[in-house]
């Protein structure tokens, strides 16, 4: 296990490096700077500008420069947000994200895996049916159009709903329900399949015989074995929930991560862009390596190589 341990945790440290190492340079390919657009701007006030946050030195001096300083903790200062620290921005901006990413999370977790087993135990019948539709639904709508439809209907029409920002629990709903309908979707099916697959095997048939019941049969042996493919979906499930969420904060006007990396990249804001990407690519890293490390305590079993 340690051994496995340290080979994943070296691999996180390269991929990390080589996200961070494209990103600068995809972002300085592309024509234009951090100062072009300003309005009432010379060319001089320009040259000045770069030459404060060391953008007029060669290329891959910036890079080194850079990647010493992230080496530190230090992601230097935004280039937009005049006198603020890119750490400070994600730390202010990132609660947010995480909270809502959360309930969205444990939303999805909570309703699809029951909702699969359901739908396994009455495999044929009109209530399985009825979920497979459903869950096939959320898989193929998207969560923009999701924010949308949910906008116009209970927010417009209804008027029940607000539809920009975070200052109740009343605000949570329609974000949250739009980040976390495809993850319920893909869990419910998943957990169908699995469950299936685990009714089937010869200890639950034994345990039948035997007279246990369905539901401590199901619960109590079959959910175990059923819930891993769950459980290894679970990292890339909190790389979507990252990533939905920043059209989700940007439609509903969040004050999050998400919405945050999305205005730095309209305006060119390269520190925040960097260190935004950085620590979005090392907690997605790190998830999966504690999802790996969990699925071998949850089946003993499982050799990890």
């Amino acid at each position: 296990m340690g051994k496995y341990i340290l080979k994943r945790v070296s691999a996180a440290i390269v991929t990390i490096f080589i996200v961070a190492t494209i990103t600068f340079f995809l972002m300085n390919m592309v024509p234009g700077g951090p100062f072009v657009a300003e309005k009432s701007i010379s060319i001089q006030a320009q040259k000045a500008l770069a030459e404060k946050f060391g953008l007029d030195k060669p290329l891959i001096v910036q890079y080194k420069n850079y990647m010493l300083s992230a080496l530190h903790g230090d992601f230097g200062l935004s280039l937009k947000q005049r006198g603020r620290e890119v750490t400070g921005i994600i730390s202010s901006k990132f609660p947010v994200s995480a909270r809502l990413g959360g309930i969205s999370i444990l939303v999805a977790l909570l309703i699809g895996i029951p909702l699969g087993s359901i739908a396994a135990i009455n495999r044929g019948k009109w209530l399985d049916n009825f979920i497979i539709v459903i869950a096939t639904g959320g898989i193929a709508v998207p969560s923009f159009v999701l924010c949308t439809v949910g906008m116009y209907i209970f927010g417009v029409n209804l008027g029940l709903l607000p539809t920009f920002g975070l200052t109740s629990p009343l605000h949570y709903i329609l974000p949250v329900f739009a980040l976390s309908f495809y993850p319920t979707a893909y869990i419910t099916r998943l957990m169908r399949s699995s469950m299936l697959d685990v009714i089937g095997q010869d200890y639950i048939r034994t345990a039948k015989a035997k007279g246990v019941s369905q539901f401590f049969s199901l619960f109590k042996h079959a959910l175990r074995n059923a819930i891993l493919p769950v459980v290894t979906y679970v990292g890339p499930l909190l790389a979507y929930t990252l990533t939905g969420s920043f059209i989700v904060e940007k439609i509903f006007v969040i004050p999050g991560l998400g919405g945050q990396f999305v205005s730095s990249i309209m305006t060119r804001d390269y520190t925040v862009i960097m260190g935004t990407t950085i620590f979005l690519a090392t907690l997605v890293i790190v998830m999966n390596t504690i999802v790996d490390i969990v699925y071998k305590l949850i089946d003993p079993r499982i050799q990890l190589n």
